[in-house]
């Protein structure tokens, strides 16, 4: 690795340092203008920046650029133009304008839209955002952009982010002007999801199926050793597994991706990478391109990456930690409580904010990061239950029921650790715990919202907390400006003591896993929307409607076009998997169990010849269980194929895509999970020889 990391960090960016170098003056302070304040970009601003832009990226070796986008597929998308231009002499030029800038024309039919776009209405654009900023890869400037119908729908996830956004700005800034920061001009979302991945050989890897096509195995029996002996976590890193890490590390860095911390996770070829906190936007292309370089890179290590949330049974699975914050300006964290949080009005109102946010909302969250992986996932022991609840920690939870109650509340006392070993240097405790076991938790000076899965964009969810956030500050001015001068105070007060004793059902600071708090959530009203079908329709419900369609995040048809594509895309997700499973178990493992049977009982027959007086129970014993459980798969087969047909019919009937959802969820995935329970005890009988893909042991053991 290079040494010189300063000098490597953002080297592929057209970042600050090059538009100050590249740009006329005049043209530089335009386009900050524009990525600061959000105005208008003129096209000779444009026209000069595309210029600039493209004699540094062929400078640096480019030959191509692209408008790089973020459809509903849950992928980017990127259509790929040389600079080239002809001569009238037969020659060639580099060349790039401003409206190729500013403007792509890729085919809007042939990406989801939920029914926005019919498939002879082909025509769409891209849109360049120079809030984020262009780099080079694989000799292509790469220009993030948004996406749209021909008449004005979005149609990917850049967008509706860019308009929450808007709309938190607007709101926060009215909420800090309204309690005397008339410095602040504009607050931003910051944003640090942490990601986590599997590692396994890329050999292994091509001889299943079930990785190959659905990211996570559909079979398996348990390996004799999983996570119990919790010695992987934080673990020393093994020499294929730290070369990918600097590796990775390395790509990250050019690109500017902030990436900070590196280290194992709990499972068995389990690992994490977290970033710096960046503006959400940019936070969010990073994480996209985070994963794409993952996989790339593992590839070059004989590697595969695996960011299915949870491609093992019975073993951790993977999410991704979104740590979200507020920061003006002027460089405030409006979420960093101070030395006296009580004492600390605009923090208060803030924090108050996100909590009545998350309350009213709740559901919106679940369904910022539903998915048919995620599902496994969510409520195991490594992850949030399906419960939308959030940590506050003793010192926090305390300051507001002080308010609530109209008491007193003290200075929190400072605590030095002294850990008993006189060597050891004493260090000052914090004044609150971590709950692990919570999906929204406070943790310090930011929110760590942990229910996304491992695979998912983090724009939904970021895009949701934004628009909740800027609704409950909404309202929390409209009560607060009709205070009388020199009484912000005590109407803040006021305001949070009925917030809090509104809202306070959704603080819980408990252990989350247990099913005691399954049943106090209920009693409290909390939603449990504990699959992807039901949550989503949550999403199409009035309040929620009316949430995204008066902060102009979305149009009514552009929800419905949403709801649309998440239930297509959990149908086809279930869909695959099944047909995955199906021919797994009749193509590789049933002939694999009818030639162990079969063996089973030849050498049993063989000693029975040899001497009649042996005893060959247990081989009896061995050849009817396996021959049942072959009874009962083949059987299965029939019953997959069955429910395929259901499905299908619904699909392409009067029934609805909720109907077909359902049906995935209520006739599938038990007939599914019924499968995998049969195979995996059968495939512990099968010596290994017998079987034709790796089995668990070799897949988490073998990096």
């Amino acid at each position: 690795m290079s040494k010189d990391i300063p000098a490597l960090y953002g080297s592929l960016v057209f970042n600050d340092k090059v538009m100050r170098n590249k740009l006329p003056k005049d043209m530089y302070k335009a386009l900050k203008k524009t990525i600061q304040n959000g105005t208008h970009l003129e096209l000779d601003v444009a026209n000069s920046v595309a210029v600039a832009m493209k004699e540094w990226a062929v400078e640096n070796g480019a030959t191509h650029y692209t408008h790089w986008f973020q459809p509903m597929t849950g992928y980017t998308a990127e259509k790929h133009d040389s600079f080239i231009s002809p001569t009238d002499s037969g020659d060639v030029i580099m060349d790039f304008s401003g409206k190729e800038l500013v403007k792509g024309e890729p085919d809007a039919s042939s990406f989801p839209s939920g029914g926005l776009r019919a498939t002879f209405e082909a025509r769409g654009y891209t849109a360049w955002d120079p809030t984020s900023p262009a780099f080079i890869k694989d000799n292509t400037l790469y220009i993030p952009t948004a996406f749209c119908s021909y008449s004005g729908e979005a149609l990917d996830k850049k967008t509706p982010l860019l308009r929450s956004m808007e709309a938190l700005n607007k709101e926060a800034v009215k909420m800090l002007k309204l309690l005397g920061r008339d410095d602040v001009t504009s607050v931003n979302a910051t944003v640090g999801p942490e990601q986590e991945y599997f590692l396994v050989d890329k050999e292994l890897y091509n001889k299943r199926r079930d990785l190959i096509f659905c990211g996570r195995t559909l079979i398996g029996a348990p390996a004799p050793k999983g996570q119990e002996m919790e010695d992987h976590y934080f673990g020393a890193l093994k020499p294929r597994v730290s070369a990918y890490m600097h590796d990775l590390d390395e790509e990250l860095w050019k690109l500017s991706i902030p990436a900070k911390t590196k280290h194992n996770e709990v499972a068995p070829a389990q690992h994490e990478l977290a970033p710096i906190f960046e503006t959400a936007n940019v936070a969010v292309d990073h994480n996209q391109l985070t994963m794409e370089l993952m996989k790339k890179t593992a590839e070059k290590h004989g590697l595969v990456c695996l960011l299915h949330e949870k491609p093992f049974e019975g073993i951790n699975g993977s999410g991704k930690h979104n740590n979200w914050s507020l920061t003006t300006n002027t460089g405030d964290n409006l979420l960093n409580p101070g030395k006296t949080p009580a004492e600390n009005i605009q923090f208060l109102v803030f924090l108050m904010a996100v909590i009545k946010a998350v309350d009213d909302y709740a559901d919106l969250m679940r369904i910022s990061v539903a998915g048919a992986g995620n599902d496994h996932r969510l409520g195991g022991n490594e992850a949030p239950p399906a419960i939308v609840s959030i940590f506050l920690g003793d010192e926090l939870t305390e300051v507001l029921k002080s308010i609530e109650e109209d008491r007193y509340f003290g200075k929190h006392e400072t605590i030095q650790m002294d850990i008993g070993a006189h060597v050891l240097p004493h260090f000052t405790k914090d004044t609150t715990d971590r709950n692990r076991t919570s999906p929204f938790a406070f943790t310090g000076n930011k929110f760590e919202f942990r229910m996304l899965g491992s695979s998912a964009s983090v724009a939904n969810p970021n895009m949701v907390l934004n628009a909740a956030v800027a609704e409950a500050l909404a309202q929390f001015y409209e009560e607060l400006k009709e205070a009388k001068p020199g009484h912000m105070e005590e109407a803040v007060h006021e305001l949070i003591k009925r917030a809090i004793r509104k809202h306070k059902k959704v603080l819980f600071n408990g252990n989350g896993y247990t099913e005691e708090w399954v049943d106090e959530a209920k009693r409290r009203g909390l939603y449990n929307l504990v699959s992807t079908p039901e949550a989503l329709k949550e999403f199409i419900s009035d309040k929620n409607v009316k949430l995204l369609t008066e902060h102009h995040i979305f149009t009514k048809e552009e929800i419905f076009s949403r709801y649309e594509i998440l239930l297509e895309n959990y149908v086809k997700t279930i869909e695959i998997e099944a047909k995955t499973l199906h021919e797994m178990l009749a193509k590789d493992f049933l002939p694999a169990l009818s030639t162990y049977a079969a063996d089973v009982a030849k050498n049993a027959a063989a000693k029975k010849a040899f001497m009649p007086s042996v005893s060959t129970a247990s081989e009896e014993s061995l050849v009817s269980s396996l021959s049942g459980a072959y009874e009962t798969l083949s059987s299965g087969l029939d019953s997959i194929t069955e429910v395929l047909a259901h499905i299908n019919e619904k699909i392409s009937g009067m029934d609805s895509m909720q109907d077909a959802a359902n049906t995935c969820l209520n006739e599938m995935l038990p007939i599914m999970d019924s499968l995998r329970k049969t195979a995996d005890e059968a495939e512990a009988k099968i010596p290994d020889e017998y079987l034709p893909y790796p089995t668990y042991d070799q897949l988490l053991f073998s990096v």
